[in-house]
């Protein structure tokens, strides 16, 4: 996410009720932009939110999130964590995470199998020119 970094984008699902996508998306940002030396923003309409996709199409809004500086917990740590807490806030949150072709889903409560994919999902965004991995992320 630093020094040419993918940027990551976050997509909130909500099974197709736009209002409460945009409500939980605006609040996502809010949480984040919140955090010391991270940037967050909105996906831009016009643009896809995701490879293979022409556009965010009607009702769909996404975040984009990266790392304005270095600090003292790799950002993907920071990030899983701050959606993680954000999504055990109420029942039924949960975060699309994409950088570059690799995604993952995150909810407020993982288990043990999702906690070893993002695990591995952090190690392959490292790989990928992503934020750096943490073996005691998540």
């Amino acid at each position: 996410m630093r020094n040419g970094g993918t940027p990551w984008t976050l997509a909130v699902p909500t099974g197709g009720d736009t209002l409460r996508q945009e409500r939980l998306t605006r609040d996502l940002h809010a949480t984040l932009h919140a955090t010391e030396g991270l940037v967050v923003g909105f996906h831009d309409a016009d643009k896809p939110t995701q490879p293979g996709h022409k556009g965010a199409g009607v009702g769909e809004v996404a975040l984009w999130a990266a790392s304005t500086a270095a600090v003292a917990r790799p950002t993907s740590q920071v990030l899983i964590t701050l959606i993680k807490e954000w999504c055990a806030k109420e029942r039924h949150r949960k975060v699309v995470v994409t950088v570059g072709d690799d995604s993952i889903e995150i909810t407020g409560r993982p288990d043990v199998a999702q906690e070893r994919m993002v695990r591995e999902f952090q190690d392959r965004v490292a790989d990928e020119g992503g934020p750096e991995p943490d073996d005691g992320a998540v």
